[in-house]
């Protein structure tokens, strides 16, 4: 019986085949093969369709990246630069970082806050595979001597009441040692913070703890018992031998650069507490009787920093980076080092920066709009677009900027729940490798160590703590769709140089330190050409020399090309895009601009507010490339979130999973490249379908968000 089913079954076939040939046999046979997967892939369009949501007319659906993953791995790209130190140790050569083999480097970059410098060996293997995949090379190990987060690095635990800060905890040393032996495997370098918010003691033998502030800002920049601390710091630092790596911390190339302090200065903070405001008055009356200054016998109040203290403090701050880079160079540190931080005081910008010249890079801090609701109990924060703007984040950094020192911005961020933040991560990429900027690290990749997270801003405590480190979970951005989620694009644009360095310099004049900070020159400027400022006594080198009060043409008509004619911006209508030959990209307002043709590229977006970014994924340009990555975003939030009517109050956060708005465009692409198709990939790296395309006259046609939807899309040749 069995033997006759199947001569039936033989039967069957040898007759179809006598009547079709076997070509058309073999074609029945992959159609029918076509439609087994289509089914699955209409399967998985229900259930986008099925997990759409609504929210004031605009569709979103769930993508919430993965704390210990990411979707696509562009590691492959940076082979050549793993393990991190294999070009040497990192040096300074003129206005550039130069390792020791002369490749030069360039830093996009993240900030690990607090606990997240501290994880399980497990944790430190994925997260650092994660980081490289998107391609960040270096990592800010930031706030590790903090008092509020656990681990820290003086306390592994929460209970014991320790008395000092003068020794590290062995089980926060071990994570940090895995940790860095786990990125520099993966390429990735080191930014070391040496004081940022350690919390002195009583045991440490210091004056009055209780009532100076964390890292005992202004104080430790002059008072010896705070300084003879911040000495034994370093010492125990740079000089331990990780197990992992064989090298110490001095030894080992993985660490690249390494501020004294962050944030502490004499602009932002005045010396008030007793008895250290006493001593420094002793400082500066030695100080003046120097300088041939007649200070009056009334009791000195460093309360502001007007014409006749600003000197003084200059000086005490030069005294401070000399004393410590000193210290770190006798310990054996052979890296950059830079001082303090620029942050915030335009008025006082240039004397700060004025005070950073003797270290040997100029390293600053910069906001925008957005993230400050976690300061108001009533949720208010800023909500404006940084692509409608002449004052954004862009000038401050030029602000900073001399053109005789590498420069580096280890703190920035567009924080959530500002809703145009996915303009940011692109421009200033494209920026600051227009400027020939070094590096960027955001601030901040992630507060704590929690791996069950599925929404943006989880908190990383309550809101009762009264100086603010609830905040953690506002400037988050390990999991956001719409900042870290453009880095494959970021990363390309800076380290690959996707964008130009521009082709004239402006030298901007800074004749008075005590400058507004409404200065015209800055306005658009550092979009158009490379911008330096030019401190008192210093000569200006740049092809074009403008006073404070100057400005360009494109500042009066709010539009701005680059001269390398590869970025554009215009505020007026709130578009930018970037077009160089290996990464093309549109971001703000697009929707209503219909066509934006690039060369070789044409977006059409449907989408009022969008960033759609293309980029090779090969040596070639994108028109002969086989392989391209396409990620498209605009809007992300959480599930429920709630905000009044103009967007300014958050009401309620809401909760995971995180959504993002669905982005309608037609991209066309000129290439030579016949056989390219179009993946709609999903959170874990899998193809949820295949987008409708054609080939017709060299142009390579398809449509994103009517199906399939996602926020990448792999371009790939069969």
């Amino acid at each position: 019986m069995i033997r006759r089913k199947l001569m039936i079954k033989e039967s069957v076939t040898e007759t179809f085949i006598k009547f079709y040939s076997k070509k058309k046999f073999f074609e029945i046979v992959i159609l029918l093969l076509v439609l087994f997967i289509n089914s699955g892939s209409d399967y998985q369009s229900r259930k986008n369709d099925k997990d759409k949501q609504i929210n004031n007319g605009r569709v979103y659906i769930p993508y919430t990246l993965p704390w210990d993953d990411m979707p696509i791995d562009l590691s492959f790209i940076y082979k050549k630069d793993k393990p991190a130190g294999n070009h040497g140790f990192l040096k300074v050569v003129g206005d550039k970082f130069v390792f020791e083999d002369g490749t030069e480097a360039r830093f996009w970059g993240t900030d690990f806050n607090g606990s997240q410098c501290f994880p399980s060996h497990e944790h430190s293997e994925k997260v650092a595979k994660r980081l490289a995949k998107v391609g960040i090379n270096i990592v800010r190990f930031h706030q590790m001597d903090a008092e509020w987060p656990v681990p820290n690095i003086f306390q592994f635990t929460r209970g014991e009441n320790k008395s000092n800060t003068r020794s590290f905890d062995p089980e926060s040393v071990d994570k940090l040692d895995y940790l860095i032996y786990c990125l520099k495997k993966e390429g990735i370098y080191v930014y070391m913070d040496c004081l940022t918010y350690r919390r002195f003691k009583t045991g440490d033998g210091i004056e009055n703890p209780d009532n100076i502030k964390d890292a005992a800002k202004p104080y430790s920049n002059y008072d010896r018992k705070l300084i003879e601390l911040q000495k034994q710091y370093n010492y125990n630092m740079w000089k331990h031998i990780n197990p992992y790596t064989k090298l110490s911390y001095s030894d080992d190339p993985v660490i690249a650069l390494v501020d004294i302090t962050n944030e502490n200065d004499f602009y932002t903070w005045s010396p008030t507490v007793e008895p250290y405001r006493s001593d420094l008055e002793k400082i500066y009356r030695d100080w003046a009787a120097k300088q041939g200054i007649k200070v009056s016998e009334k009791k000195v109040v460093f309360d502001k920093s007007d014409e006749k203290i600003l000197p003084f403090y200059i000086d005490v701050t030069k005294e401070y980076n000399t004393e410590m880079s000193s210290h770190l160079r006798d310990i054996g540190v052979k890296i950059p080092i830079t001082g303090s931080n620029l942050h915030g005081n335009w008025s006082r910008r240039w004397a700060h920066l004025t005070s950073q010249l003797c270290t040997d890079f100029i390293d600053s801090h910069e906001y925008w709009s957005g993230g400050e609701h976690w300061r108001d109990r009533n949720g208010v924060f800023g909500n404006e677009s940084m692509t409608g703007s002449l004052k954004n984040m862009i000038p401050s950094f030029a602000f900073s900027h001399i053109g005789s020192k590498p420069f580096f911005i280890s703190e920035w961020d567009n924080a959530w729940p500002n809703e145009w933040r996915s303009e940011s991560s692109i421009l200033l990429a494209s920026v600051a490798a227009l400027q020939g900027w070094d590096g960027l690290a955001i601030h901040t990749y992630r507060y704590s160590l929690d791996e069950n997270v599925d929404m943006i801003g989880k908190p990383i405590t309550g809101g009762a703590i009264g100086n603010g480190y609830h905040r953690g979970g506002v400037f988050d951005t390990f999991n956001d769709p719409a900042k870290f989620g453009l880095f494959y694009h970021a990363a390309l644009i800076l380290r690959r140089n996707d964008v130009k360095k521009a082709e004239k310099t402006v030298s901007i004049k800074a004749d008075d330190l005590f400058t507004s900070p409404n200065i015209k020159a800055l306005e658009l400027t550092a979009e158009k050409h490379r911008v330096e400022i030019v401190l008192p006594n210093m000569r200006a080198k740049g092809d074009i020399v403008l006073e404070p009060n100057d400005s360009i043409d494109d500042a009066k008509l709010l539009e701005v090309t680059s001269d390398t004619k590869e970025l554009y911006r215009n505020l007026k209508k709130r578009i930018g895009w970037i077009d160089t030959q290996k990464t093309k990209a549109v971001y703000g307002f697009v929707g209503k601009e219909g066509e934006i043709s690039l060369n070789d590229v044409r977006f059409s977006v449907k989408t009022d507010f969008a960033t759609v970014a293309i980029s090779s994924l090969t040596d070639e340009p994108i028109r002969s490339s086989d392989n391209l990555l396409l990620t498209a975003v605009g809007r992300a939030d959480n599930t429920n979130s709630k905000y009044n009517q103009d967007r300014t109050q958050q009401l309620d956060p809401g909760h995971g999973p995180i959504l993002i708005e669905i982005i309608e465009a037609t991209i066309e692409i000129k290439t030579e490249k016949k056989n390219l198709r179009v993946m709609s990939i999903n959170p874990q790296g899998s193809i949820t379908g295949y987008m409708p395309s054609e080939y017709k006259d060299g142009v390579f046609r398809f449509t994103i968000g009517e199906e399939f939807q996602s926020m990448y899309y792999l371009i790939q040749a069969l």
